[in-house]
């Protein structure tokens, strides 16, 4: 889909009055963005001589990377594909007592799907946190910025994606999904928040020497 188009028409489309590309999928592309200012401070520390104490975790921290951003550009696109579902579902005819009921149902369906994909997208943001926060100690900090702009991004990214949850959950009617989610998610924020200060922190720190 998008990922193969050039990105102007993504913007555009993010941009137009229609309903897709929007929030959630633009939250998984942000993540993405976030996984290449990780990827980059590592690529220009991996094999150097004065950091090849951290060459093996480096190339881990670089294919973990490359395995999330992945995972997000596929997000970004199922978001869209999810979104269009649930509304196939609002079109469907209410005229009778059976079909308001079989509508429901399907609406029911459709945002509980929708919801899984920014959810997921959040704990990959968050994963991408955890990466960074690993690379900050160990990048070459003539990079340090890099590193930085990394964390800023995923917990942006984390942040817009929880909000994507957080509206769905508002019409799933199964509490007990509701309040699992819920749970999963608000814990994950708080360890997205920590991570992201303690980034900007150590960050800061090697900025200012």
């Amino acid at each position: 889909m998008y990922r193969n188009e050039p990105l102007k028409k993504y913007l555009n489309d993010a941009a137009s009055g229609t309903p897709t590309p929007g929030g959630g999928s633009v939250a998984a592309l942000v993540g993405a963005l976030a996984t290449t200012m990780s990827s980059m401070p590592a690529n220009f520390t991996v094999g150097r001589e004065k950091f090849k104490q951290y060459d093996d975790q480096l190339k881990r921290i670089l294919a973990e990377c490359e395995k999330s951003r992945e995972t997000l550009l596929t997000l970004m696109e199922d978001d869209i594909r999810m979104y269009s579902g649930v509304g196939k579902a609002y079109s469907m005819p209410k005229n009778t007592e059976e079909e308001k009921k079989i509508r429901s149902d399907a609406i029911q369906k459709a945002t509980i799907t929708a919801m899984e994909v920014p959810l997921k997208a959040t704990m990959s943001c968050l994963y991408v946190l955890e990466l960074t926060r690993e690379l900050v100690d160990i990048a070459n900090p003539n990079l340090i910025s890099d590193v930085g702009v990394a964390g800023y991004l995923a917990e942006a990214a984390f942040l817009c994606a929880k909000l994507n949850v957080d509206i769905n959950l508002t019409t799933i009617k199964d509490q007990s999904l509701v309040e699992k989610v819920r749970n999963e998610i608000n814990n994950a924020e708080r360890r997205a928040r920590t991570l992201s200060k303690e980034i900007e922190e150590r960050v800061q720190k090697k900025i200012k020497g």
